[in-house]
């Protein structure tokens, strides 16, 4: 239960008492700030609590939106400013100052040098915002929009304020914000129209966001068995439950910033699902397949890469760029110029297939076709978008004149995933030139792809990897800083997953592609754990757990060596081997970090759905 702490004189006719308890908030008067000082010290420190001027007047939304996010320690809206525990000694301090100031002198305070207040009303809430904005702290004020939260001065201001509430529905703009505000054109048009509905249905019944994701994924689960099945029926149906599965991952969003449910489990498996839910689904239209007698594990797995290398790309252009000093460039220019005619808007957010469209093609194309013109397609359709939108933002970064900070060079650093070898090579290197690292990584992992792609499973390859692992430790032995070195985490990846693919398919021996598979779907997950962890602000996983699966640079290695020195039959099962004990070591690390009370308490928007 938190504590809403009302300050100041009832007012006749005032729902505020039962909004804040409709809020699940426990309601306390107190006439003035010292009374109010004294019932704050008495509400538990492990409760949220909330400071309200009792003359507010606002949408009961405005209210939550401000008092009950969990995301933010402190929060604010015009009259009520509220703490959570961890919090709460800042609160205390602010409070206990404007309390030894005085009402009175805390007035005279506010006033600017020409006599005008600087607040229309002397508001303790307000005042207290003020001091705590003074002391360096962190007050999040969430965008209102046509809401209504103010603090009348008089009467007819209070008339006024009431109107303007009347005159404004409350629950469809609560409806209405629970949908992302930059979404894809096939979520927006064919499914947020009516899974928004769901969530207000979910809401009222209960149900919480992580149990909605729950649904999705075993929903997907489900269409990947479908899929799995080779039967014409069994695709029809799995297209039909991809779909459905979609709806829900929709809701489960727009459920939590409905209820404003947001939990730190609830970030974790809204930031592994969708993968999970992909990747198997790729996994049974290979099953289903093999079934009918077409081998396409290659271009499963191959989806596979291209998509987890797009999103690397995006998640390191992302990091190194949204701190930058002086972040504007000619490219980024015409990119705003394009976004204010409105069909360029919805074309250019469907050609870069998002997770909407994407699911919508796949659905159809299964429901209707076989799976290899399914992966054919979305092969080619990821290809493109994935050029698109990395040669977009190569223009920019040439053309955009940033100075990128330690954070952002610490987070592609943490992106690059580079393990003991590279570490042990980079206190020997002392290459300093920024322009190297994404030549170093771009030509390595190239160079490695082709040699395994034409050597196969040979010395040479063995040798290539060697050079790679050189060239990997020269790109990371300086602060990733330069203007493409965001290249440089995406680079790694290709060259790791791509020779993994190479040297499953140039085997010959059936499974070994379902293995590496199994490989690759492990070490992703482990890359897409670090991106989350980042964006949390929680910093990356520990350097043991990196030097445990060797570093992408040791794991590229040891799987040309294992090719070299093995039968194929045994590389099958080394690949077998090697996927499920990286697979246990990040899982186990992995959920004991998300469900630890460590854990960054945010709920990620992702890509647009």
């Amino acid at each position: 239960m938190s504590t809403a702490i009302v300050t100041g004189q009832p007012v006749p006719g005032s729902s505020l008492e039962n909004d804040l308890r409709s809020l699940g908030f426990d309601v306390r008067v107190a006439a003035d700030a010292a009374e109010s000082e004294t019932l704050l010290a008495a509400v538990p420190a492990g409760r949220r609590v909330a400071l309200v001027d009792a003359r507010f007047v606002g949408h009961p939304h405005a209210l939550r939106l401000g008092l009950t996010d969990p995301r933010f320690p402190l929060a604010a809206v015009p009259g009520a400013v509220t703490a959570q525990p961890a919090a709460r000694q800042a609160l205390t301090r602010a409070v206990a100052r404007e309390t030894s100031a005085g009402d009175a002198a805390a007035a005279d305070g506010a006033r600017e040098a020409g006599g005008a207040p600087a607040v229309a009303v002397d508001s303790l809430a307000d005042r207290v915002v003020t001091a705590l904005d003074a002391d360096g702290e962190a007050v999040h004020r969430p965008e209102l929009g046509s809401l209504v939260a103010v603090v009348p001065a008089d009467p007819q201001a209070r008339n006024e304020a009431r109107q303007a509430v009347a005159a404004v529905d409350d629950e469809a703009i609560r409806l209405k914000s629970a949908v992302k505000s930059r979404d894809g054109f096939f979520t927006t048009y064919f499914i947020s129209p009516y899974s928004r509905y769901i969530a207000r249905w979910c809401a009222r019944r209960g149900l919480t966001p992580n149990q909605v994701t729950t649904a999705s994924l075993l929903t997907a689960l489900i269409a990947a068995g479908c899929a799995a099945t080779g039967t014409r029926g069994g695709f029809v149906a799995a297209g039909v439950l991809l779909i459905a599965s979609f709806v829900l991952d929709c809701t489960d969003g727009q459920l939590a910033r409905y209820a404003l449910k947001y939990s730190t489990l609830g970030a974790w498996l809204d930031a592994t699902f969708d993968r999970a839910k992909e990747y198997a689904y790729y996994a049974g239209l290979a099953l289903g397949a093999a079934r009918g007698g077409d081998d396409v594990w290659a271009l499963a797995l191959g989806a596979m890469i291209l998509q987890t290398c797009r999103h690397v790309v995006d998640f390191s252009f992302n990091e190194a760029n949204h701190d930058a000093t002086a972040n504007t460039s000619p490219t980024a220019t015409l990119s705003d110029k394009l976004d204010s005619v409105g069909w360029t808007v919805w074309l250019r957010r469907m050609i870069v297939l998002p997770i909407g469209e994407r699911w919508a093609l796949i659905a159809v194309l299964t429901a209707a076709t076989t799976p290899r013109i399914t992966f054919t397609v979305l092969l080619i359709g990821c290809a493109f978008a994935a050029t698109y939108t990395t040669a977009g933002r190569v223009l920019r970064s040439l053309t955009r004149k940033a100075r990128r900070t330690d954070r952002a060079a610490q987070a592609l650093a943490d992106l690059a995933d580079s393990g003991p070898l590279a570490e042990l090579l980079g206190r020997g290197l002392r290459v300093k030139a920024h322009a190297l690292a994404p030549l170093s990584a771009g030509f390595g992992g190239a160079l490695l792809v082709v040699v395994a792609g034409v050597w196969g499973a040979s010395w040479q390859t063995v040798a290539a990897a060697g050079l790679y692992v050189v060239l990997a430790a020269e790109a990371v032995d300086h602060p990733l800083k330069g203007a493409l070195d965001w290249l440089v985490p995406p680079f790694f990846r290709a060259a790791e997953y791509g020779t993994v693919l190479i040297l499953a398919a140039e085997s010959g021996v059936n499974g070994t592609l379902p293995a590496a598979f199994g490989l690759v779907a492990a070490v992703a997950y482990h890359h897409y754990d670090t991106v989350y962890r980042i964006r949390g602000n929680a910093g990356a996983p520990p350097a043991w757990l990196v030097r445990a699966i060797g570093g992408h640079e040791g794991r590229t290695l040891l799987v040309t060596v294992l090719a070299v020195l093995l039968t194929a039959a045994q590389f099958k099962v080394a690949l077998t081997v090697l996927a499920v004990a990286v697979a246990l070591v990040v899982l186990v690390e992995s959920i004991r970090f998300w469900v630890s009370a460590g854990a960054p308490a945010v709920h990620d928007e992702g890509e647009p759905a």
